[in-house]
């Protein structure tokens, strides 16, 4: 999964069993053609938890930072549908975060995932760095992978809470997020437990706490693909 562009928005949230039927619904066949009509957006995907029955990921890739300011995007935050106003009070625990991409290694779909939120140790940002993206770069090539990314959130300076957020309450954001990608789960799960686990990223400067997620592809869309509905 090669990201595409220089930003993203990366979210973890959970959904009720009751409102997984009309949150596939929404989320494919409004929401996802709504963000992907907002000049800039590139890619979006939606994740399916593997050990939580309720957990998704879901990832927008953008064109550039500036997207994140941009009047298309924040006036679309600003005025949700019914349908949106009606379904934001059932994303629980929302973790979102708006992203720069450091770093990013290989290409394609894949249905696996994991993902890494983590944080550097005081004064060790660069040697983290530096470490986890010439792992990320050889980790990109291993067979049963197809991709390996670093975001670091980067919430501009002039946000505010927008009325999808007021709807939700209020959002958690991640520091750091690592993402592998592959096409063999047992690949992934044997990464993450290795070169990826807490005491590795520790040792190249991350605190001890890291929130490892498991994920599987729900859905993934583009802007040529709303362009042919």
């Amino acid at each position: 999964m090669s990201l595409l562009g220089k930003a993203a928005v990366a979210m973890w949230w959970s959904i009720r069993p009751e409102q997984r039927a009309e949150f596939g619904d929404w989320h494919s066949h409004e929401h996802f053609p709504e963000r992907m009509s907002i000049p800039g957006f590139r890619r979006g995907s939606r994740w399916s938890s593997t050990t939580d029955a309720e957990g998704f990921f879901v990832l927008y890739e953008l064109e550039q930072y500036e997207v994140l300011t941009s009047k298309f995007y924040l006036d679309r935050l600003n005025a949700p549908t019914p349908w949106s106003t009606r379904m934001m009070p059932h994303h629980l625990g929302m973790v979102r975060s708006q992203c720069r991409i450091m770093a990013s290694f290989g290409g394609g779909i894949a249905t696996s995932l994991a993902t890494i939120r983590l944080s550097p140790e005081t004064g060790r940002d660069a040697e983290l760095q530096t470490q986890v993206s010439q792992m990320l770069g050889a980790l990109a090539q291993k067979p049963g992978l197809t991709g390996a990314h670093l975001l670091q959130t980067d919430t501009p300076r002039t946000s505010s809470p927008t009325t999808e957020q007021q709807i939700r309450g209020k959002d958690a954001a991640a520091d750091w997020i690592v993402l592998l990608s592959g096409y063999d789960a047992d690949v992934v799960e044997s990464v993450i437990a290795d070169q990826l686990s807490t005491s590795s990223l520790q040792a190249a400067g991350a605190c001890e706490a890291s929130t490892i997620g498991r994920y599987r592809l729900a859905f993934t869309m583009t802007p040529q693909d709303v362009a042919a509905l």
